[in-house]
């Protein structure tokens, strides 16, 4: 039976805050601005670490320091980091020719290296420090190492789960709760174990069986947009929520113009996708013209993370021509929840005090 009271003592002890809310981390709209308003509102602010190199990194940390004595998280990549193929990244130079040619990009001058970086000792040394109340990752778990290194700080570890399988792995390597991404979820799959989409559950559908073969605490994440999204997540068993897409209109977060203007315009057409064209891995975004033209998931595309090489200089290109057909417009199925308020209003609503 559920009981409120429970669960949010539940919650203290996990993670520290008054709140069942947790922000998501979405790398490219927001820095320690939203951690720290979601943080003091009473829920638990994220800071996306992912693409940060590390000095910027720890001032965005002593930015929230300086701010909030609250409890938060901050979140890594845990992928394995393959060499540049140089033979896949000329065939898929090949095909996207002819957008070079239209954004007059020329090719001999893109980098090959890649802005996303996986958690490591030399990330750890830096973090120590602060003793973060919580580090969450995606894709999985660093090794076995790291995660006793994290654990000696006092730390909490959460990963992302996209099935049962995962779950239970993550349970048996160390992780102190489990967040269950439903196929609802905007952004990065959090898949590790397989790459099969075919193997993706809604929320609703996955929630109750994790909870059901799992012994930690387990976040609801996808498609949760308000307070009833949150109290039916409580009622299968989730001792809290993650909420990202909701966050995105925001006055603490950094969304452009463009990703705005089609976040409202999606809450009416509601045209997402997961697409793999922007990184290598799938993700949720809404969809625009290279994903109508290249097909939402395309085998031609290099291994993550360096995909977004080819994908970054053409968004740059395009955005400058106020265009966001080759910009990764990262949303969840449902947007009815995103509004142009405070994150401390939306945190306080969520969590049914608004």
């Amino acid at each position: 039976m559920y009981q409120k009271t429970e669960k949010i003592d539940h919650v203290k002890a996990l993670i520290g805050t008054d709140l069942p809310i947790i922000q998501a981390p979405m790398a490219g709209v927001q820095d320690h601005r939203l951690c720290v308003a979601v943080s003091q509102a009473g829920g638990l602010g994220s800071l996306p670490c992912g693409m940060l190199d590390i000095d910027t990194m720890v001032n965005e940390i002593r930015s929230i320091k300086a701010k909030t004595t609250r409890p938060y998280n901050l979140n890594f990549f845990c992928h394995d980091m393959p060499s540049y193929n140089v033979a896949k990244h000329t065939k898929w130079q090949q095909l996207l020719t002819p957008f070079f040619d239209e954004l007059d990009i020329d090719k001999s001058t893109l980098p090959t290296s890649a802005s996303r970086t996986p958690f490591d000792h030399n990330i750890a040394d830096a973090i120590e420090p602060f003793s973060p109340t919580v580090i969450s990752f995606h894709f999985g778990l660093p090794s076995p190492e790291l995660v006793s290194r994290i654990k000696s700080w006092g730390s909490k570890i959460l990963s992302t789960a996209t099935t049962v399988q995962e779950a239970i792995w993550l349970e048996s390597n160390g992780a102190d709760a489990i967040i269950v991404q439903g196929v609802e979820a905007g952004g990065h799959r959090g898949m590790f174990l397989s790459q099969d989409l075919s193997s993706q559950m809604g929320l609703m559908a996955l929630l109750p069986q994790v909870v059901a073969q799992v012994n930690i605490p387990v976040i609801a994440a996808g498609g949760i947009g308000d307070n009833l999204g949150v109290e039916a997540a409580l009622l299968l068993g989730a001792t809290a929520v993650q909420v990202g897409t909701a966050y995105l209109l925001c006055s603490e977060t950094n969304t452009s113009q463009l990703h705005r203007e089609a976040i409202k315009t999606n809450s009416i057409q509601s045209n997402t996708a997961i697409t793999n064209l922007f990184t290598g891995r799938p993700a949720r975004g809404i969809i625009n013209r290279v994903m109508k033209e290249l097909s939402y998931i395309n085998k031609t595309v290099p291994d993550f993370p360096y995909a977004s090489i080819e994908m970054g200089q053409l968004r740059l290109k395009s955005e400058y021509k106020a265009s966001s057909d080759f910009s990764p417009l990262w949303c969840g199925q449902n947007t009815l929840g995103c509004a142009e308020i405070s994150a401390q209003d939306l945190t306080l609503s969520l969590a049914g005090q608004r």
